[in-house]
């Protein structure tokens, strides 16, 4: 996912996209497991999706809590 998409989410979205994004890693996990996967590299970008959009929850988080 883009990060221009995941700036233009509200917070309580960033939070549902990161449970959806931890959700698909646990599928691709359990693929790896039971030697279903065969592009394994989907592991990597999901790992760095969900890096990217804690990145950005927390600088919103940041921004919100400096505003007040």
């Amino acid at each position: 996912m883009k990060t221009t998409e995941l700036r233009q989410k509200d917070v309580a979205g960033l939070k549902a996209e990161v449970k959806e994004l931890q959700k698909a890693h646990f599928g691709l996990r359990m693929q790896k497991a039971t030697q279903q996967l065969t592009n394994t590299a989907t592991i990597r970008t999901a790992r760095r999706d969900i890096a990217r959009a804690k990145t950005i929850l927390v600088e919103k988080l940041a921004a919100d809590t400096s505003a007040k």
